[in-house]
């Protein structure tokens, strides 16, 4: 369904999917560690089928990987401060495209990238609402009291990345920020439980109740 394509005058790639109707609200789709993935690109589809125009800006700029410890070290070695640019010029591409209707667009991130779909929501007031699939990223800390719409938080209780303490002390930040949000934790369920292409961590159930959870957030925020 989608492609890829170049935004900022050719000097990002990104993947593209719009729905079969033509047009619908924007949805800012954040990769996991791995980078730029069929995974990534197949849930930018998935949003284009629900309704949504989907953009996945390639945040590694090409480079994708299988091995756990090279996904760290490309996670590690990203460059915040560019990214925070990266994903701004995401959002003015996806804002700008003749297909996206609204000029708010949602955030959608998973891993590492639920964190940097929390921290682009409290840098771009473009962005009015945030979905974070169990976020890490210790080098982001975004200013939650900078959101400028709500929030809707996904996690799984066996998290050895993202834990108990650590969703209890988002919570609680999210409260003392005056955001609004709603967290969802599922209990029996690993981190990256919405990755189908690791059976080993994957949840058919708990993916597809959030799934259904985060485009019908997504639609009454932004707009069927």
């Amino acid at each position: 369904m989608g492609q890829m394509i170049e935004f900022a005058d050719g000097a990002h790639d990104a993947y593209l999917a719009v729905p079969e109707s033509g047009g619908g609200p924007g949805v800012l789709v954040i990769q996991e560690w791995w980078g730029l993935v069929d995974h990534v690109k197949d849930l930018a589809d998935r949003f284009a089928e629900a309704g949504f125009v989907a953009l996945a800006p390639d945040l590694y700029e090409g480079e994708t990987t299988k091995a756990p410890d090279q996904a760290g070290k490309l996670m590690m070695a990203l460059n915040i401060g560019k990214t925070a640019e990266k994903l701004g010029s995401a959002v003015d591409a996806l804002v700008a495209h003749g297909a996206t209707k609204g000029d708010k667009v949602g955030a959608v991130g998973f891993c590492m990238g639920g964190q940097l779909a929390l921290f682009a929501a409290t840098t771009d007031e473009r962005i009015g609402a945030c979905v974070d699939f169990y976020g890490i990223h210790p080098n982001v800390e975004p200013d939650l009291s900078k959101l400028a719409g709500p929030v809707v938080g996904f996690f799984a209780e066996k998290d050895g990345f993202v834990d108990l303490a650590a969703v209890t002390k988002l919570m609680q930040a999210m409260g003392e920020a005056g955001a609004r949000f709603e967290v969802h934790r599922y209990l029996d369920t690993d981190h990256a439980f919405m990755n189908d292409t690791r059976p080993e961590v994957f949840h058919a159930e708990h993916a597809r109740e959030a799934w259904d959870i985060t485009t019908r957030f997504l639609h009454a925020q932004l707009g069927a």
